[in-house]
């Protein structure tokens, strides 16, 4: 199974300079590469992962292996802002379902996808740890619990409205 990769222009300067704060050959140095790129681009641009290789010196899918191993890296580009709906054991007992429902049809996309736009990524995870607010969200970096459809729904429309007063 192949790794879908995007393929769309990025501004290859500030990878250029990440280049220059890593050694040549040192393998280690493989996460905190791949963090800055993240950093910086949103994903992982796929016309890097080949030049991250050669640069630390390792197989290319030993690069493509970590970046596809660990839920922090992301080879398709993500909204601006991240929505995690929690589909855990407690959530799902308490409607985690209608969370994702409600916010699949606001922003007509699927879990896992991004708005056209890129001003949102809707993702479910296993667990947020915050069960005691179950059903729960997190958006960016924000938690948002004992969730009701109408409840998902107002919060969205915050983001929405921010969105709209920032353009």
């Amino acid at each position: 199974m192949g790794v879908a990769l995007d393929f769309r222009e990025v501004d290859v300067a500030d990878f250029e300079e990440l280049l220059d704060k890593y050694e040549p050959g040192d393998a280690s140095r493989l996460i905190p590469f791949l963090q800055d790129v993240q950093e910086i681009y949103g994903y992982l641009p796929g016309q890097f992962m080949e030049r991250i290789a050669k640069h630390l010196r390792i197989p290319k899918n030993q690069v493509f292996g970590v970046a596809t191993f660990y839920a922090q890296f992301s080879l398709k580009p993500r909204g601006k802002n991240v929505i995690k709906v929690c589909t855990g054991t407690s959530c799902h007992v308490r409607g985690s379902k209608n969370v994702l429902e409600v916010m699949e049809k606001a922003l007509e996309i699927k879990a896992g996808d991004t708005t056209p736009d890129l001003n949102f990524t809707l993702e479910t995870v296993a667990c947020l740890g915050t069960c005691f607010l179950s059903p729960v969200m997190m958006i960016n970096d924000k938690y948002y619990g004992k969730l009701t459809p109408h409840k998902t729904e107002e919060i969205l429309k915050e983001y929405q409205n921010n969105i709209k007063n920032e353009s």
